[in-house]
């Protein structure tokens, strides 16, 4: 008795372990919410898909409504290729937009879905043409670094103006005696006594 309660224990851990071994993995392989329920494919393309990956969800007003199928090279255009599986239940209309998204700051990417206004919506194999491409960190902090080396390129060079004129002020103050009235005044009278010695 005692003996098949501790292997009665010992196999309800060891299916606790696998099933915990199956949620990681999902979830590893963002993979936890993929539904059963009939899909429609929607192909769109991308300049950049940034870190986007097959299986990645398709999320519309912070609803999951689709997965990315597959993403391939379209080697006519030079573009990223999107293949989504779409859930038949959500229709879309055939003008809505797309768009790669990033959750959080530093989290996984997904494509979002914003809806058109046309009446007829998106039917299998259509193609989404309105698309906005990832947003790469990388780019934006060189963007970044660039701004703020220019700006302080430009104030180095105003100052360097700034300083310039001043000087040119100074001597220019200097030679016509205008800042210094003594200097100015010594200046006037010392010409006449130069002037009239023999």
């Amino acid at each position: 008795m005692k003996k098949t309660v501790l292997d009665f224990w010992v196999g309800l851990f060891v299916i606790l372990g696998f099933v915990a071994l199956l949620f990681l993995a999902l979830k590893a392989g963002n993979m936890s919410t993929f539904s059963f329920q009939p899909t429609y494919q929607v192909k769109m393309r991308f300049d950049n898909i940034g870190g986007l990956k097959a299986s990645a969800p398709v999320k519309s007003a912070g609803v999951t409504v689709g997965r990315v199928k597959s993403i391939t090279f379209d080697d006519h255009t030079f573009q990223a290729l999107v293949t989504l599986d779409l859930d038949q239940q959500y229709q879309f209309p055939s003008d809505s937009s797309a768009k790669i998204l990033t959750s959080g700051l530093l989290g996984e990417q997904y494509v979002g879905l914003e809806p058109g206004g046309s009446e007829q919506n998106l039917k299998s194999g259509d193609t989404i043409t309105m698309t906005q491409s990832a947003i790469v960190l990388e780019n934006l902090i060189g963007q970044f670094l660039y701004s703020k080396a220019a700006d302080a390129g430009g104030n180095n060079g105003g100052g360097g103006g700034a300083a310039g004129g001043a000087a040119g002020a100074a001597s220019s103050s200097g030679a016509h005696g205008g800042g210094f009235p003594g200097v100015g005044a010594a200046m006037g009278t010392s010409a006449p006594v130069a002037a009239s010695a023999p």
